[in-house]
């Protein structure tokens, strides 16, 4: 392989690993702001915003990297792929539940706080290795987002162990909501198709380690409200990391880049 070939790898392995950390924001981030006006309390409406706002600010900051490394417009990378280009993982595209946020949203707040309590944790033990990645720019990047994630995870902490300490009826609905988001977290700590180049290029730790530690920080929380550890399992039905989507997806992205695809002058 010649000194250009193995550059322009090395871009494509980096671009791969900066594709799934902004695509996880972004796809969080949107289905965060569904809830606006809909959480249990203003307190939670306006914490849940401000949680998403950050998750799409991160996003940015990964598509704006992605655009200096030359893979084109941020807002069209963010905006103007189709589904299949896209690198999240599918608990990041589920909908929160039944109905439409503009007409009868029927929304499931134990699925919401599960999801972001899951995802959250996982995104800390990520952005803790970032911090460490041979790839300066990114790990800057991943400083930057560190300060803000202590608040992110504290707040959807709390609500997960309040809830579950609750009534019967709050323990039933978040158990159901857990098994839900377990069911597809499997893709969460895969890193695709250049998982060993990413690994072997020292952007981030391997998943499974990354897991391992997610599993721990898991246990002391679980163990705390008297349940047993979350069950990841290892086989998915999609992969996320591959381009291997649900049909929420697709309608997630016709929603978030209706506006962008008017004028895509537009900045978001």
């Amino acid at each position: 392989m010649t000194g250009a070939q193995m550059k322009d790898m090395k871009k494509e392995v980096i671009g791969d690993l900066l594709f799934q950390l902004a695509d996880d924001d972004f796809l969080i981030a949107f289905r965060g702001s569904e809830w606006l006006g809909l959480a249990p309390h203003i307190e939670a409406d306006v914490a849940f915003s401000s949680i998403s706002q950050d998750c799409m600010g991160h996003a940015s900051m990964y598509y704006r990297l992605l655009e200096d490394l030359g893979f084109g417009k941020a807002d069209d990378q963010a905006h103007l792929r189709p589904a299949e280009e896209r690198r999240n993982s599918i608990v990041t595209e589920r909908t929160n539940g039944e109905g439409d946020y503009i007409e009868t949203p029927k929304y499931d707040w134990a699925y919401a706080v599960v999801r972001n309590f899951f995802y959250t944790a996982a995104k800390k033990i990520k952005i803790d290795s970032l911090r460490k990645s041979s790839y300066k720019p990114l790990a800057d990047a991943a400083t930057k987002i560190n300060m803000e994630l202590y608040y992110h995870l504290l707040h959807w902490k709390t609500w997960f162990v309040q809830l579950i300490d609750s009534t019967d009826d709050a323990r039933n609905r978040m158990e159901n909501a857990v098994k839900l988001v377990e069911k597809d977290f499997g893709d969460m700590f895969r890193f695709g198709t250049y998982a060993k180049e990413i690994h072997k290029q020292k952007l981030i730790e391997e998943g499974s380690l990354l897991q391992e530690k997610w599993q721990g920080e898991m246990v002391k929380v679980y163990t705390s409200i008297g349940m047993d550890p979350p069950k990841i399992s290892l086989k998915v039905e999609r992969d996320g990391r591959l381009g291997e989507h649900t049909k929420d997806l697709e309608t997630a992205l016709e929603t978030l880049s209706a506006v962008y695809r008017m004028d895509t002058a537009a900045s978001w």
